[in-house]
């Protein structure tokens, strides 16, 4: 009898011995899934933070040329610019009055000086200049020694460098500027964007002449460098303190020219305007050089033994190539921190496992050890429980919430509910103008003004920019003057910009419905709110739709 006991207090404890090696297989399990899925998302975020960037700090670069372009344009319809045109020409009998007897030399020291005082305004101009037809400069702002020379021939070997190429790039541009893209200055040698503008006989159509200007790409550098992010001075302590952490605190601009395949920018400033020797980059060169659409994307490449990861966006008007680039070390240093402290504890739980099975004899000890286990599963139950029920975003109550919300509450004729829908009007051109934190902070923000105006109130957020509030009714309060009083309320508040910085600000419109339900109610009078918004649009400030159901 005793010898029966004893071989089956051994069966048991092997028993359990297997269930302790189950336990351990499935933890070294979860610790690896673990690892793989929040590397993996960590590496995305970082992606996306980098394109983010890209995009952002290329808008910065057509935004600074356009602006060159616009006051190019302004230069060119200046009366001191025609006027010495028309008479270098031939068109004297065009000329006012007050300056048809005055010389060409008179009308270019005019001409000169309203250069002069035009150039001089733009910060990190190069330089902006009249010049006949044949490119004979008349006036410049910076380099009067430049006044008479011909910056262009039909000898030059390169097609696109001949006087004859620019003229007909500018006939074709009409009355628009032609940008020619990044270049090296005739005048000054400096690197610039060189921009130019025919000016045309208003009796003929011919043109009689036309206007230059260059601005240093140095200062559009300078510009992109002021933006936070990407390519800080981290010697600097202020920037050190805030930008320290940041996967892109050492990244470089890039600017290559995809149809000559050519660096624009560069770290390497000697490498400025000769060829680009990275094989990825060159072959990206090759696939957008006859490119007509914007587009944007990822490259990894290596030079001298280090691995750099480059987002990228295609400016097709120019042909050229913005890159974000930085070390894949940097970039991903967040992804690779959180895979090793993950393989670590997951040694650590392996090991810990392991002393466990050994020193776990009694059985007294292993259940206050399954005891522990279901108390700390039954807690991460409860909070996964109430995290069904909230936005993370907004802290507002959530689908689910509303579902169930609308399984327990009495509505009907004596107990009327009021269900009110505030829906974002173009919520994703705002992420896509704005960026995603914009956006998070238009959400957080309406639902703080609707639980402002609406206090001790359910708010719900039933789709990604929508939100419903509803308000129980008894004994006729609220009246539906009182809500739709309400409602305007909120509506004006709404209504305010949320200013962004670097961005200017961001003018909200929204959509806005509200029903008066007065008999059993479900999750239908969401697609009501839905189609009654959809219908009026919209919504005008004491103007919002209003149904009783």
């Amino acid at each position: 009898m005793a010898k029966a006991k004893k071989k089956e207090k051994k069966k048991f404890k092997i028993s359990l011995n297997l269930v302790l090696i189950i336990q351990l297989a499935i933890m070294l399990g979860v610790s690896i899934f673990i690892t793989n899925t929040v590397s993996s998302r960590t590496k995305e975020s970082s992606d996306a933070h980098m394109a983010m960037t890209t995009e952002e700090r290329s808008q910065v670069i057509m935004n600074y040329v356009e602006l060159s372009e616009r006051q190019l344009s302004d230069f060119s319809k200046a009366r001191q610019v025609t006027d010495l045109l028309k008479k270098v020409s031939g068109k004297s009998d065009e000329l006012t009055a007050d300056v048809k007897d005055m010389s060409v030399e008179e009308l270019q020291k005019i001409a000169q000086a309203y250069t002069v005082e035009f150039g001089t305004a733009i910060p990190s101009c190069e330089g902006v200049w009249i010049g006949t037809w044949e490119t004979k400069v008349l006036t410049h702002s910076h380099s009067e020694k430049s006044i008479g020379m011909t910056t262009r021939d039909n000898e030059e070997e390169i097609e696109e460098k001949t006087l004859r190429y620019l003229q007909n790039k500018l006939e074709a541009s009409g009355k628009s500027v032609y940008n020619t893209g990044i270049i090296q200055s005739p005048a000054s040698g400096e690197q610039i964007v060189s921009m130019y503008q025919a000016i045309y006989d208003k009796t003929t159509g011919k043109p009689i002449g036309l206007v230059g200007m260059g601005i240093r790409t140095d200062a559009l550098i300078k510009t992109l460098d002021r933006i936070s992010g990407a390519n800080k001075n981290m010697d600097d302590e202020k920037n050190k303190e805030k930008y320290g952490n940041s996967e892109l605190k050492d990244a470089n601009y890039l600017m290559i020219h995809s149809a000559s395949s050519t660096y624009l920018f560069v770290p390497d400033e000697e490498k400025i305007n000769t060829e680009v020797e990275v094989p990825e980059l060159k072959k990206l060169c090759e696939e957008y050089k006859n490119g007509n659409e914007e587009e944007e994307g990822k490259v990894e490449y290596k030079v001298n033994g280090t691995e750099y990861v480059a987002s990228y966006v295609f400016i097709p008007k120019y042909k050229w190539l913005f890159l974000v680039s930085a070390s894949q070390k940097d970039v991903y240093a967040l992804s690779s921190g959180m895979r090793m402290f993950l393989i670590v504890f997951g040694y650590i739980l392996l090991i810990l496992t392991i002393v466990f099975f050994l020193i776990s004899k009694r059985q007294e000890k292993i259940n206050q050890k399954l005891v522990s286990t279901i108390a700390k599963n039954s807690q991460t139950r409860q909070s996964l429980n109430t995290a069904m029920f909230k936005d993370v975003l907004t802290n507002a109550n959530n689908r689910v919430s509303f579902s169930m919300d609308m399984e327990n509450v009495e509505v009907s004729a004596q107990k009327p509910c009021y269900f009110m829908m505030f829906n974002i009007l173009g919520f994703s051109e705002i992420n896509a103008r704005y960026g995603n934190d914009a956006g998070d902070r238009l959400l957080v923000r309406t639902v703080e003004t609707l639980t402002e105006v609406f206090p001790g109130k359910s708010v719900y957020r039933t789709g990604s920019d929508e939100f419903v509030v509803m308000i129980p009714s008894e004994g006729g309060q609220p009246a539906p003057d009182q809500v739709m009083n309400d409602v305007n309320t909120a509506f004006r508040q709404l209504m305010v910009p949320e200013k962004i910085e670097n961005l200017g600000a961001i003018y909200p419109k929204y959509k806005i419905a509200v029903i008066r339900r007065s008999g059993p109610a479900d999750t239908s009078v969401v697609a009501a709110l839905k189609e009654m918004t959809n219908i009026k649009g919209e919504a005008t400030y004491g103007m919002i739709d209003y149904r009783e159901l």
